[in-house]
């Protein structure tokens, strides 16, 4: 299965790297104990907001579009500074950053797996190239600011919601659905599936040593 043709119209992505930089503005903003100053905090706005699309891009091993469309850096550099300009007006920013990485996580899905498809690769590669996308910026915004790989830690799973949203719509693109409407749907699925998994405190056991035999000590013998 493939797509003829990239259907992504470029206000989308352009969209998705918008709210990307405002995301990774407004986290990086309220993360006053790193002491991150103006020029880190958009940094970390443009890694959100290219992160995914670079490492994607890189897999497929085509032009990176964040830099050969001037665009991209122009939307995401703008949303980045709106970002910290409003972070001091709003009072209880977290479950905003919440919601917005949510809403970027599937847009980005959706555009990987929707161009990966366009290129050939198979379903199950898509589905990764899909992931990648959707959890490159902030596992990359994780590793600049030295904190914990979100996707790698006991949370609320963050990189199964991705995945289930571009599964689907790789499921439905096989199915012949429409591919605005297949994206839609994914951007709704990893959306409603993260916020849920966050209200609920859902999460995969944590990993855990197995427990040692016990040994009989002299006195017990």
């Amino acid at each position: 299965m493939s797509i003829t043709t990239f259907q992504v119209a470029l206000w989308v992505e352009l969209l998705a790297a918008g709210l990307g930089g405002l995301q990774g503005a407004l986290f990086a903003a309220v993360s006053r104990h790193r002491r991150i100053d103006v020029l880190g905090v958009l940094v970390i706005g443009l890694i959100v907001a290219l992160g995914g699309s670079l490492l994607r891009d890189v897999v497929l091993n085509q032009p990176p579009v964040v830099i050969w469309m001037n665009w991209y850096l122009v939307v995401a550099g703008a949303a980045a500074l709106i970002g910290m300009i409003l972070q001091p007006l709003i009072a209880h920013v977290g479950w905003l950053i919440t919601v917005l990485d949510a809403i970027v996580m599937g847009l980005f899905g959706a555009i990987g797996a929707t161009k990966a498809l366009s290129l050939g690769v198979g379903e199950v590669g898509a589905l990764v190239v899909g992931v990648i996308g959707a959890i490159g910026g902030g596992m990359l915004r994780d590793i600049v600011l030295s904190l914990p790989v979100s996707f790698l830690q006991v949370g609320t799973l963050y990189a199964v919601a991705a995945g289930s949203g571009v599964g689907l719509l790789v499921l439905l693109i096989g199915l012949g659905t429409p591919v605005p409407l297949a994206g839609a749907i994914c951007v709704a699925a990893t959306t409603i599936l993260r916020l849920v998994a966050v209200v609920f405190g859902w999460t995969f056991p944590e990993q855990r040593s197995l427990p040692r035999p016990h040994r009989r000590t002299r006195e017990q013998s």
